[in-house]
């Protein structure tokens, strides 16, 4: 019987009700063509028998020091579960550093998060359009925020396709991301891994590893570092092969779990923001953004196929400016520039967000009347850098946000780095006493 080629599917799981149909539909929309090696870190209570009742079948069990090895199999497929309890957990990268240590040599590899549904025949589909893309790129590597289902909703999916771009930086100084529709014949590049889907080569998870220091925020942007360096191009598929559940409103979360009275029970080692704060220092000194001595991070630092600055350029961001170049932030919301790449960085804006808080007593009319309000960022030579203006109905809708008491105005503010943003100055129109006077904050 000729060997069929293998797909190692890495599957983090959190105290997560979709790790069941999750993996069925996985392996039910498979064509057969693949043999699938499922990997599963299930952070939950224990409870097997949710599985059995699924239709799954418990193989083997055994024990470690850390954790129990459950081998399943439903239908024709394995699957390798490592079992243990969710105080244990170390966060989600931990988890999928788990799931690679399972990793046995196959020739392609796909993550995912445990709350997804399949096309028919995602296996041939994702791995027909990796291989059409090496002639265009050696090591591709297709990844994006897949589609949104609900469960119980299945017949309503998202049908549309989505490119990832740059939304801001964190106060923690990290790149944050969104997604951005579009219509192609062909996938196209971009330059953001998203954890929640990835689809490689099966070498990606020795190249690449899930780094298990990284706890949440900051993991796309740090792997896709690694990944550019190593030589990985990323390519968003222009079709769907997967959906993903997004709204987990009711979802049990690790920061609900390992919180500081958990620790204090002894329950946990670490809160989660403990880990999260460590977390977010080593993705930015990765990323050059800490005054820190070098770190060597080992198998999870970066390539040596591409450098720091290419990832820089060909994002069109500066890490340590926490500065932009006008197309990130503009209609087209551009993702990859491609070399050569000149002297981009003398066209950089900065990008920075704030909430000014403005409250009754800094205007002489009441706040539910005024009709207008114009706002301007300033640099220290008073140039004005930024403007926004608010409609009597967008201030209506603020007091009603904070009992009719003040206004919260969250600015998004993007600027050539020749300035500094210095002051915020607020003028207000009411129909009956015209212009006041000019409120002036720092910002």
């Amino acid at each position: 019987m000729e060997r069929k080629p293998a797909i190692f599917i890495s599957i983090a799981s959190y105290r997560d009700p979709e790790l069941i149909p999750t993996l069925r539909d996985l392996i039910e929309k498979a064509s057969g063509c693949y043999r699938l090696a499922v990997a599963v870190c299930w952070q939950d209570d224990g409870d097997r028998q949710r599985f059995q009742q699924a239709g799954m079948t418990l193989c083997s069990a055994e024990s470690t020091a850390e954790y129990d090895l459950l081998t399943w199999r439903y239908l024709e497929t394995e699957i390798q579960m490592i079992s243990l309890h969710y105080f244990f957990s170390k966060g989600a990268c931990w988890a999928r550093n788990q799931c690679e240590t399972l990793y046995r040599e196959e020739e392609y590899v796909l993550q995912i998060d445990s709350h997804c549904r399949f096309v028919e025949g995602w296996d041939r589909e994702m791995t027909a359009m990796l291989e059409e893309l090496k002639a265009q790129s050696r090591k591709p590597v297709l990844s994006s925020y897949p589609p949104g289902y609900v469960p119980g909703k299945e017949q309503e999916k998202t049908q549309a396709i989505f490119r990832l771009v740059f939304r801001g930086f964190s106060s923690d100084k990290i790149v944050q991301l969104t997604s951005v529709d579009f219509q192609q014949a062909a996938p196209v590049r971009g330059s953001y891994l998203a954890g929640g889907f990835i689809f490689a080569e099966g070498r990606f998870v020795k190249e690449v590893p899930n780094d298990p220091q990284i706890f949440f925020e900051g993991e796309e942007i740090a792997m896709a570092a690694r990944a550019f360096t190593h030589g990985y191009d990323v390519w968003h598929p222009h079709k769907i092969v997967l959906w993903h559940f997004y709204v987990r409103e009711e979802a049990s979360r690790i920061w609900g779990d390992h919180d500081d009275e958990a620790k204090n029970s002894g329950s946990v080692d670490r809160a989660w923001h403990e880990r999260d704060s460590l977390s977010k220092k080593r993705v930015r000194t990765l990323l050059g953004m800490e005054q820190a001595e070098p770190t060597d991070m080992g198998r999870y630092g970066l390539g040596s196929r591409r450098t720091l600055a290419e990832f820089e350029a060909a994002l069109g961001i500066s890490f340590t400016k926490l500065a932009v170049l006008p197309e990130v932030l503009g209609t087209e919301r551009v993702a990859w520039f491609p070399p050569p790449y000149g002297n981009w960085r003398e066209r950089l804006n900065s990008h920075q967000q704030k909430t000014i808080g403005l409250t009754q007593e800094e205007f002489p009319s009441p706040l539910a009347d005024i009709t207008c309000l114009h706002i301007g960022v300033y640099s220290n030579a008073n140039n004005l850098i930024y403007k926004k203006i608010l409609s009597g109905e967008d201030i209506k809708e603020c007091l009603a946000e904070h009992n009719g008491e003040e206004i919260a105005i969250a600015l998004d503010v993007a600027f050539s780095i020749m300035f500094t943003p210095a002051a915020i100055r607020f003028s207000a129109y009411d129909d009956s006493e015209g212009w006041s006077k000019v409120v002036e904050k720092a910002w």
